[in-house]
């Protein structure tokens, strides 16, 4: 079993990931350039700690027993997992993945936590393929059980049952991706829902909030339990093709991003952390929109 782990990127997602793993007791490294975001790591990580209501003396020693470093030898020369974490610029993985290979040792495995960009791509100028894989972790990563393990048609298949089995180790729920296709299984599944949700808003149909109130207070709440095949299956695969056959030709199939979207972004209007996107935000709405989301998924755990 895997026992070193040295995750590349203090960010977001990267502090989630490496907490995790200290969580399980895993030897943990977080390298970052970047010493601003190393400066407030451990404060970041206690913060996401303690809303999972873990006592605060375990806190200590969770973040204690991580490792922080700026040098990028001295985090991965001794790593049997690194775990890319860095912002989706291709170019910037791809000079990643080429130098922490040339400086970790022969039989690492090395992973990119990128939500969309193939892995196929990010690992085209490493010599041996063989040793990579995609594990895109969910934001909030700490609390979202789900990894997908992305395969290229270069992976041993020895390296992905070595993640698959760490994965399980620290109690995350691991899925394979056999197809190295962009957005991998989640993520196309999700902008599929939010290309539709864009278009009734752009179309007139209804505004932003309804659209929101609607997944919110219908299907969405039964998602958590019943998958959208497992719900084919319960209402009769008949019926689906019913509903496929009077719906789906009226269904947004643009191939390109909604021009409102567009519009929003050149206006300056990003969403949450400056007042408006698709709705008007108070400036404290977003901490409000973490806090609630992290107390609800960590009283799911609870439940399901």
């Amino acid at each position: 079993m895997l026992n070193k782990v040295t995750i590349i990127g203090s960010g977001l997602m990267g502090h989630g990931i490496a907490l995790k793993f200290a969580q399980f007791g895993f030897g943990v490294t977080v390298f970052d350039p970047n010493g601003s975001s190393l400066d407030t790591l451990f404060d970041r990580m206690r913060k996401s700690l303690s809303q999972m209501s873990i006592p605060a003396s375990k806190i200590k020693k969770i973040v204690s027993s991580i490792i922080k470093s700026s040098e990028l030898l001295e985090s991965v020369q001794s790593a049997e997992l690194i775990i890319e974490a860095v912002p989706e610029k291709l170019e910037l993985k791809q000079d990643i993945f080429k130098e922490i290979e040339s400086l970790a040792p022969s039989k690492c495995i090395f992973a990119s936590n990128t939500s969309v960009i193939p892995i196929t791509k990010i690992v085209e100028k490493m010599h041996d393929k063989s040793r990579a894989l995609g594990t895109h972790w969910w934001n909030p990563p700490h609390l979202i059980p789900l990894v997908e393990v992305i395969r290229t048609k270069w992976t041993d298949e020895k390296n992905i049952l070595k993640t698959i089995g760490v994965l399980n180790k620290i109690e995350k729920t691991p899925v394979r991706v056999e197809k190295d296709v962009p957005g991998f299984i989640g993520n196309r599944l999700q902008h599929a829902l939010w290309r539709e949700a864009i278009s009734l808003v752009e179309n007139g149909v209804c505004d932003a909030k309804s659209v929101d109130m609607v997944i919110k207070s219908s299907f969405g709440r039964r998602l958590s339990v019943l998958g959208p095949l497992e719900n084919a299956d319960l209402v009769g695969t008949d019926l689906t093709l019913d509903v496929h056959e009077n719906v789906l030709y009226d269904l947004e199939s643009n191939n390109k991003p909604s021009k409102l979207l567009i519009n929003l972004v050149k206006s300056g209007k990003l969403g949450m952390r400056n007042g408006e996107g698709f709705q008007k935000w108070d400036i404290k709405d977003l901490d409000r929109t973490k806090s609630k989301i992290s107390k609800f998924l960590t009283e799911l755990e609870k439940i399901i």
